[in-house]
């Protein structure tokens, strides 16, 4: 089951990690909140552009398009929790995308309101806000089994968020171990 969930989660990972890799491309490059504040203070702040969004969800997209093309193989057919040859692909890509991202969001603006600064950890809403919105927005559409599924996804988020943390730091991709 660990591997079936990581296979799984791979495409919600490259939604919440491509929002890095596209900062300098100028489209889209607007503040999901457009700015606006809640109690004097950014709803999710400068940090999270509609470029981030959108790059993220198509990161999502094609990625389960190389899924479903995969699933042909009987070694990712075994490992696959979706019968890609019977859903929409699109729809499962998208779903991803936007979940682990609104999770994002979601954590962005519990973090403004406790005046984080934006960047600034806190750690585990850090490694959770894309695990919750999974749960939230994902797990419900594709799984009966919503309690054990959830769990595990909250379960390798959290640990894979930090292994590829750390793995930025190396990189030099990111300032922070962890």
């Amino acid at each position: 089951m660990l591997f079936s969930i990581i296979y799984l989660l791979i495409p919600a990972a490259i939604a919440n990690i491509i929002p890095v890799f596209v900062k300098k491309i100028n489209f889209l490059n607007y503040p999901v909140d457009f700015g606006f504040k809640i109690y004097n203070k950014r709803i999710f702040g400068i940090n999270k552009t509609w470029r981030g969004l959108f790059f993220g969800i198509l990161g999502s997209i094609l990625f389960v398009f190389i899924q479903s093309y995969l699933f042909n193989f009987e070694f990712f057919k075994i490992l696959s929790l979706v019968d890609y040859s019977t859903i929409n692909i699109f729809i499962l890509g998208l779903l991803l995308g936007i979940s682990v991202l609104v999770g994002d969001l979601i954590g962005s603006f519990i973090k403004r309101q406790l005046n984080f600064k934006p960047g600034q950890s806190f750690y585990f809403l850090d490694q959770l806000d894309g695990a919750i919105g999974l749960v939230l927005f994902f797990v419900p559409f594709y799984f009966n089994n919503f309690l054990e599924t959830s769990l595990w996804i909250l379960v390798v988020w959290t640990f894979g968020h930090f292994i590829i943390k750390y793995l930025g730091y190396l990189f030099r991709i990111s300032d922070e171990k962890i």
